[in-house]
């Protein structure tokens, strides 16, 4: 398939008349053709105005051409082949073998959000019947169904460029929603995001829907991206990346005449704690369990465990030595661009020239000049609890090693950690009474919380979380990974005495769709 290099907006190819950018390989920092067009405020704007056309019809599709939609973009997208998968890995350095799972995540979830469309349980009908002799006053017939809030606007992260960008979770669970979406590409792989682009508006072209549906753009984040926040047409945004991307987008979006909820997946350093009777087993085989999970896809994973507490004493000497021995036998991997390669290697220096924190052990650097050594570092809990620099994020392959002496001095630790992703322990049943006081305070603090696992790998379903309090995400009510992310883009609305014939098809008599509905606060069986 050639790339054109252009936005798609309402399913039309649109040349920007903005400048132009281009995709870069990082593994030989060269320029990748074609440009990319960048489109003005002007050309937004039919965007957003097509994406506000097109409401009406989107949100209200009978359920199975709706849920047929997710799958012809699931199906698209495969049909692509391996174009894609190799366009993705040029222009992010990640493998092919990655890339490859993760279309299949991302095609796995459009489908999954198919299934949800057809099962109708989002929804939310609830049913209060009329009582029109109740003492001493009678009960208007009030009806209730979730809605959809409108055109969202979803950000593509730059560390997944399929499962996390333009037909990635944001967009599936909007488009499930029955919500419009128009997508901010992430400059860093456009053709990627050209490519299942394409496949989308396929779909809707396909399935005979509004073309306002859908429309991918390009231009500059801190122009474009934040008008397309700011436009009135826009009433959610979803969005992966950086803590300062986030909260830039949070301002934009709280300051309009409307507010409006803006779900951004940020920061996180996903502690692990590793209790005395997990260090009885194999310990070496923990050590290089730990290293695979900090530095898988080099440590670019919003998962990835950037800080493990371990006990002092002999048995955490040979978990630190093992970490040790891990880490100096790998390379680094090309990182996805020049700017994340610095940035990590900004948040190593500091964190190496940070008092009372020792270097525990370093690979070696990789073939090219985004692709610096992993490296572990080591300090002690009091040193941890009063240095802010080692709370913070290091995304990329870096991650430290806190020695503590009583597992009672975990409460207090965690007490002081920013909201987290995840959180996980390594145990036996020999820990179980000094773990319990910890999960009160771990609930406080994560979305997820692990036992006897690794944070990285994040399984797509009903009750995965994939939240937690600020600044891992800006509304630690939600997810934005499995079923549940569907209601961000929902809003209640309230029907009293509507008559049959006006009444929206989920909250008739009849149920024609079919849904799960309580009445009087049961389940309905009829």
């Amino acid at each position: 398939m050639t790339l054109q290099g252009h936005s798609l907006i309402a399913g039309e190819a649109a040349p920007g008349t903005s400048g132009t950018a281009y995709g870069i390989n990082p593994a030989t920092n060269e320029q990748l053709e074609p440009a990319y067009t960048l489109i003005s405020e002007q050309q937004l704007k039919i965007a957003t105005d097509a994406a506000a056309d097109a409401f009406d019809s989107f949100s209200t599709l009978e359920p199975e051409r709706h849920a047929r939609f997710l799958e012809a973009i699931a199906e698209n997208i495969e049909d692509i082949g391996d174009e894609l998968i190799e366009r993705a890995s040029t222009e992010t350095g990640l493998g092919l073998a990655r890339l490859q799972g993760e279309r299949a995540r991302t095609t796995g979830q459009l489908r999954l959000f198919a299934d949800v469309v057809r099962q109708g349980d989002f929804r939310g009908v609830r049913i209060d019947p009329a009582i029109p002799d109740r003492a001493p006053l009678p009960r208007a017939d009030i009806r209730q169904r979730q809605i959809p809030l409108g055109p969202v606007a979803v950000f593509g992260a730059s560390n997944f460029p399929l499962a996390f960008s333009v037909a990635g979770g944001d967009t599936a669970s909007a488009f499930a929603a029955g919500c419009p979406v128009i997508v901010k590409a992430h400059n860093a792989h456009p053709g990627t995001a050209e490519l299942v682009g394409r496949a989308i508006t396929k779909a809707v072209r396909d399935l005979g829907l509004h073309p306002g549906v859908f429309s991918l753009i390009y231009g500059s984040g801190a122009s474009i991206g934040q008008a397309l926040v700011a436009d009135p047409a826009i009433k959610a945004v979803g969005f992966t990346g950086s803590r300062a991307g986030g909260t830039a987008l949070m301002r934009t979006a709280a300051a309009r005449p409307e507010p409006i909820p803006v779900y951004a997946e940020m920061s996180s350093i996903n502690p692990v704690y590793i209790f005395p009777g997990a260090l009885n087993g194999d310990v070496e085989a923990l050590a290089q369990q730990y290293v695979t999970s900090v530095t898988g896809s080099s440590g670019q994973l919003c998962t990835s465990p950037g800080l493990v507490f371990v006990p002092a004493g002999d048995a955490g000497n040979r978990f630190a030595a093992g970490v040790t021995d891990a880490i100096t036998q790998l390379s680094g991997q090309t990182m996805l661009s020049g700017g994340i390669a610095s940035a990590w290697q900004h948040g190593h220096d500091a964190l190496e020239a940070a008092s009372d924190v020792e270097v525990l052990g370093r690979g070696t650097k990789g073939p090219d000049e985004n692709s610096p050594a992993p490296a572990v570092f080591t300090a002690n809990l009091d040193v941890f609890t009063t240095n802010p620099v080692l709370h913070e994020e290091i995304f990329g392959a870096a991650s430290l090693v806190v020695r503590y002496k009583g597992v009672e001095d975990l409460v207090e630790a965690t007490g002081k950690l920013e909201g987290q992703l995840t959180a996980s322990l390594h145990v036996t049943e020999d820990d179980y009474s000094a773990v319990a006081p910890l999960i009160p305070a771990l609930e406080r603090k994560v979305g997820r919380i692990i036992i006897n696992g690794w944070p990285t790998g994040v399984e797509v379903g009903h009750a995965m979380v994939h939240g937690g309090p600020f600044p891992a995400t800006s509304d630690s009510k939600t997810t934005s990974v499995g079923t549940l992310a569907i209601n961000r883009f929902l809003r209640p609305v309230a029907y009293q005495n509507f008559p049959e014939q006006l009444r929206p098809a989920p909250l008739q008599d009849a149920n024609p769709w079919q849904v799960n509905r309580l009445v009087d606060g049961q389940p309905d069986h009829n």
